[in-house]
């Protein structure tokens, strides 16, 4: 187990890239198994979830050629389907969320898959009731084996069909789309998620032969085809990197610029951190964060207190708001932070309770920041990353902090963030990995 030790206090500058997508990758890697043609995917992230996803697929019998830093070419042209019955695969897809992603392809292209109970993040219940319960409108059958937690479908041929899901799941959302393109006819997906991720799937599918309608809406309209074809595919960068970068800029003082941000597609997320106070320019496609000594929490018309909460596209995605809450740990003034999502996400706050931030936690979904406006700066001390977000707010809490941090089970960071101690130290960061 690694662990990363942190000098605080140091302020940072310069210009710092965000990595590719990461939960963009885990969707459209899977969306390889559609096809025996090559699909070439470029600003792949170097992490270690999406890494043991293109390792599965290599081990499934997709060839996998690294073409330069970031770029792969993949091409399904000779799965082995036995392999989705060993002990490795169990494994592999326990190891990896995004691993549930394979069903949907495999059952439209084969169909026939197996999945065990997917591993990630423990951020409290996160069902798979949307994936199983759509791909059953389309005409599979799945077997649950309660006692080894496994999951198995079957399918002769899928058939289109009208949905409405039970929620705007966007893995669920995206599974169920990679098995209808392939499916006989027209299907009609209602309260779809409409990420950008998703979108960018949409597109991808597209250049493959697809025909799906009303990308960016709640409603897809997919016209099943026979086959489809390879394609090139790049890759957004990623939303909760940027949004991270922001927030670790307002709580140390630091002048960066965030490059190659594909603004456009950002949604509520500069919106969110001006209302915390922090400064932003949009420099082409480009966000500079001045070094700010302080920032104050916006409030509402009336006065009261401000509210940050977590929604569907095009709301704020939970994601960031672990980093939207260490970074009210320092703003002048007050705000609630409710995450409805995830009834496990906010108990890291413990910790920075520790490192002195005045937070009060109502219930697992809401919590009370009041801030200190940087009059009382936290102190360092030893932590313990409990899921990937949460581990990268600890290393922001971390580089503002009075002296010296250690921050154990990195691994979790390192899932989502690509040489993170790496980066930031060049921006004048201390960080040492150990």
């Amino acid at each position: 187990m690694a662990s990363f030790e942190v000098i605080g206090g140091n302020k940072l500058r310069g210009d710092i890239y965000p990595q590719g997508a990461k939960n963009e990758a885990l969707q459209i890697l899977c969306a390889v198994l559609l096809t025996p043609e090559p699909v070439v995917i470029s600003n792949v992230p170097d992490i270690r979830d999406v890494n043991k996803l293109i390792e599965l697929l290599r081990d499934m019998g997709v060839k996998v050629e690294r073409n330069a830093p970031g770029t792969y070419t993949f091409q399904a042209d000779d799965i082995n389907l036995d392999y989705l019955k060993t002990e490795q695969f169990v494994e592999q897809g326990r190891a990896i969320r995004g691993s549930v992603m394979i069903v949907g392809p495999l059952l439209a292209r084969y169909g026939e898959a197996k999945m065990p109970k997917p591993g990630g993040d423990k951020i409290g219940r996160r069902r798979l009731d949307t994936h199983f319960i759509g791909l059953e409108k389309l005409g599979a059958k799945f077997n649950f084996d309660t006692p080894d937690i496994f999951y198995s479908a079957k399918a002769h041929q899928l058939k289109g069909t009208y949905m409405l899901l039970d929620e705007a799941s966007v893995t669920g959302t995206a599974n169920i789309l990679m098995a209808a393109v392939l499916a006989e006819g027209t299907t009609t997906i209602y309260n779809a998620a409409c990420e950008p991720y998703v979108q960018q799937l949409s597109r991808m599918l597209n250049r493959m032969g697809a025909k799906i309608s009303g990308i960016g809406s709640n409603l897809l309209v997919v016209e099943g085809v026979e086959k489809l074809g390879g394609t090139e595919h790049r890759m957004l960068p990623d939303m909760i990197e940027i949004g991270s970068f922001i927030g670790m800029a307002a709580m140390t003082g630091s002048e960066i610029t965030i490059k190659d941000c594909q603004i456009p597609e950002l949604g509520l997320i500069p919106d969110t951190f001006r209302r915390l106070g922090i400064k932003m320019e949009f420099r082409g496609d480009d966000i500079f964060i001045p070094e700010q000594d302080r920032y104050e929490v916006d409030t509402y018309i009336d006065g009261s207190i401000l509210t940050i909460s977590d929604h569907t596209w095009p709301g704020l995605t939970p994601d960031l708001l672990s980093v939207a809450l260490v970074t009210a740990t320092q703003a002048k003034g007050t705000v609630l932070i409710h995450q409805k999502m995830f009834e496990s996400r906010l108990f890291f706050v413990d910790k920075l309770i520790d490192m002195g931030a005045q937070i009060i936690l109502c219930d697992p979904h809401r919590a009370t920041v009041i801030g200190q406006n940087k009059q009382v700066p936290l102190r360092g001390i030893r932590m313990t990353s409990p899921d990937i977000r949460a581990g990268v707010a600890l290393l922001i809490a971390a580089l503002s902090a009075e002296g010296k941090s250690i921050i154990d089970n990195v691994e979790q960071i390192d899932r989502g963030y690509q040489n993170i101690d790496g980066r930031l130290n060049a921006l004048g960061a201390q960080i040492r990995r150990i």
